[in-house]
């Protein structure tokens, strides 16, 4: 789902992200983002601003990863 909010929405702040995901916790978003940020599929961008800002975007890799996903959802449906 981050993946594709990512996609649909482009660049976003961690609450509006937690806004366009239906039902997701706060705990679970951050664990979510962690991974893929690891897994090189999500971009996360720190600015050192007062307040703070952060903001996720698709990397390449994530981008270039949905195709495949967009094609597995379609088999399963």
């Amino acid at each position: 789902l981050v993946l594709f909010t990512l996609e649909n929405n482009g660049c976003q702040r961690f609450k509006e992200l937690q806004r366009n995901i239906p039902d997701i916790s706060q705990k679970m978003l951050t664990a979510t983002l962690k991974t893929l940020e690891a897994d090189g599929l999500v971009r996360r961008e720190a600015y050192a601003e007062v307040p703070p800002r952060v903001e996720y975007s698709l990397s390449d890799k994530g981008r270039s990863l949905l195709p495949l996903i967009n094609g597995w959802n379609h088999r399963i449906a």
